[in-house]
């Protein structure tokens, strides 16, 4: 995995972790700032984690470098899988973190699915069957359905996973 610093036309700043920079390449366009939901995202400068020898051996043991020091002001990256808007340190409970991590987690996959996936709208349970039962073209779609119609498709085997409504970001 490769860290980021990465910034948004608005001068957020925020972390992504990417499988290689050529998984960066392919999930720039698609990326929105965590913050204000601008696209507009950009590798920021950020000094290169160097590896270092830990003691001398005929086969030496290599350490990540120690973390560089938070900016001024005391503004930290909340590490994880997804990126994550900087946030004050200082500001923030075990939990706080925790729950900005999951946000930002979901809001990254809402943004992955209506990039990549078919939108169906309210024709979501009929298309699910029909791609199930092999009546339809294999792919990936997303689209509404009643809690009575999710119910129903995942009593008949048919595998589903609800979108989180999320709060509009305001800039």
């Amino acid at each position: 995995m490769i860290r980021y610093a990465l910034r948004c036309g608005a001068g957020h700043e925020f972390e992504g972790w990417f499988r290689s920079s050529a998984a960066f390449g392919e999930e720039a366009a698609a990326l929105a700032c965590p913050i204000c939901g601008d696209g507009g995202i950009e590798k920021a400068i950020m000094a290169p984690a160097v590896m270092q020898r830990a003691t001398p051996s005929a086969e030496p043991e290599l350490q990540p470098a120690p973390a560089a020091a938070p900016p001024a002001g005391g503004a930290v990256a909340v590490a994880g899988e997804f990126a994550a808007p900087a946030m004050p340190a200082a500001a923030l409970t075990p939990r706080q973190v925790e729950l900005a991590r999951a946000l930002v987690a979901m809001r990254r996959l809402k943004a992955h699915v209506e990039a990549h996936f078919e939108n169906v709208g309210k024709r979501f349970a009929e298309e699910a069957r029909k791609i199930h039962h092999e009546e339809a073209e294999a792919r990936d779609i997303f689209g509404q359905a009643t809690l009575e119609e999710a119910r129903e498709l995942l009593e008949e085997g048919i595998e589903v996973l609800p979108l989180p409504d999320l709060p509009k970001l305001d800039g």
